[in-house]
């Protein structure tokens, strides 16, 4: 099992799918806790994942099959469904700030690149700034958890600094999406519509990065420890000038949306456990 275009084979991608498995179910134990406070045996189904009485569990997928096509070896059992996307934004009201930044000029860039922890946050904001600077694009820089630092001096009339906002109200405002690559804000910027430049740094992050240029909806993903002035000027281009890339980012979003990945578990959960 796995996905299709990693470059090791079927058998690795087996190997490592039932690595993280194992992880996953040797901690367990708020699973097992559960169990016992409901009157169920403590026993979990294993590393078989089947039932009690022996068929094997339903695995739903959270991801757009636009993204990743299914792959072929995987069960009858398996379903992927698309992304599971939730009405976050309905109860939140964005500072007057942000709002009028929006309205006051073209659709700025948006940086984000989460709280990843062993990089250097004031120096990956100061190489966004001049790559900013240079192409002469607006930008909303999101400071997260510590992805970025930047410093009161850096806001201007083309430059806005927020703590945070929600994907689905900010992304279709924005012309262009660039962060590290994480499969969450992956995918609200493939929602949206929006070309992505992803710079990622750890873990699925480089894998998203490829399927981003796979797709042609953003340029070759620039590795943290790689990132210049100058790639992220070319990135920036990039995104900001190819009527193809862009076309095909929105031409996405609009598959995606049409998938309604989370109804679609719902669905599903709620046919299976009728039908038991």
């Amino acid at each position: 099992m796995g996905f299709p275009d990693l470059p090791l084979g079927p058998g690795y991608r087996r190997l490592t799918y039932q690595f993280i498995r194992t992880i996953v179910l040797m901690t367990s134990r708020r699973v097992r806790k559960w169990r016992i406070e409901n009157g169920l045996d403590p026993r979990s189904p294993g590393l078989r994942m089947r039932l009690p009485d022996g068929r094997p569990i339903p695995a739903l997928y959270g991801f757009s099959r636009h993204v990743i096509p299914r792959p072929k070896d995987w069960p009858a059992t398996a379903t992927v469904t698309g992304y599971w996307f939730l009405d976050g934004a309905e109860d939140w009201n964005p500072p007057r700030s942000l709002t009028e930044f929006l309205s006051k000029g073209e659709p700025p860039v948006y940086f984000g690149f989460g709280s990843i922890f062993g990089r250097d946050p004031r120096h990956v904001t100061q190489i966004i700034l001049e790559a900013v600077r240079r192409t002469g694009v607006r930008a909303i820089l999101a400071r997260g958890w510590g992805g970025l630092e930047p410093s009161d001096s850096a806001q201007s009339e083309s430059v806005m600094s927020i703590e945070a906002a929600p994907h689905s109200w900010l992304f279709p405002q924005v012309s262009a999406v660039a962060h590290h690559g994480g499969c969450g804000t992956t995918a609200a910027g493939l929602l949206a519509g929006k070309p992505s430049i992803i710079c990622p740094f750890f873990g699925d992050q480089p894998f998203w990065g490829r399927c981003v240029q796979r797709l042609g909806v953003g340029p070759s993903p620039i590795p943290q420890s790689k990132m210049t002035v100058d790639r992220l000027c070319r990135a920036i281009d990039t995104v900001m000038h190819d009527a193809t890339m862009r076309e095909n980012a929105a031409a996405l979003g609009r598959r995606i949306h049409k998938e309604n990945g989370t109804s679609n578990a719902v669905a599903f959960i709620t046919q299976w456990m009728d039908g038991k």
